[in-house]
């Protein structure tokens, strides 16, 4: 087994440099994975989702597909209580979504813990949810009236 020193590193460079080494000197493009984001509802707050991916998508959807049919499905019922059970559920997909692509939020403790999707959805001010939910469902490319359901 090898370990490499700090020297050696430095002669092998980032990962990047390498990955374009790999390519022959052909102009490299850098893709983050995830965004970074300022929030507009709480200042000094900043979340991180993840950005939306062919395999992502793929996964988002299959995890919502039957509820989103559900709650159609209720919405153009005539009761009330089907108003209300597709309202329901259309909170159910926006915690999926938290759940699935919050990464992060920095510069906010709940009850003096970090704040994890878990915590924000339990604990955590309304506002920045809605916030982060809408930040998700416009990284997804939801239309705005997908976005209302």
């Amino acid at each position: 087994m090898r370990f490499l020193s700090r020297s050696d590193r430095q002669r092998q460079g980032s990962a990047e440099t390498v990955a374009c080494e790999a390519v022959k000197q052909q102009a490299c493009v850098s893709y983050e994975s995830e965004i970074s984001t300022e929030s507009k509802a709480i200042p000094g707050v900043r979340f991180v989702i993840r950005r939306i991916s062919f395999g992502r998508r793929m996964e988002l959807s299959r995890r919502v597909r039957e509820i989103v049919q559900r709650a159609e499905f209720l919405e153009a019922g005539d009761e009330l209580r089907d108003k209300i059970e597709a309202g329901i559920l259309t909170q159910a997909v926006d915690e999926m979504y938290v759940r699935w692509a919050l990464v992060a939020v920095d510069g906010l403790i709940i009850d003096g813990e970090a704040v994890t999707a878990e915590l924000l959805l339990d604990k955590g001010p309304e506002e920045l949810t809605r916030e982060v939910v809408s930040a998700i469902k416009e990284q997804c490319g939801l239309s705005e009236s997908q976005r209302k359901n």
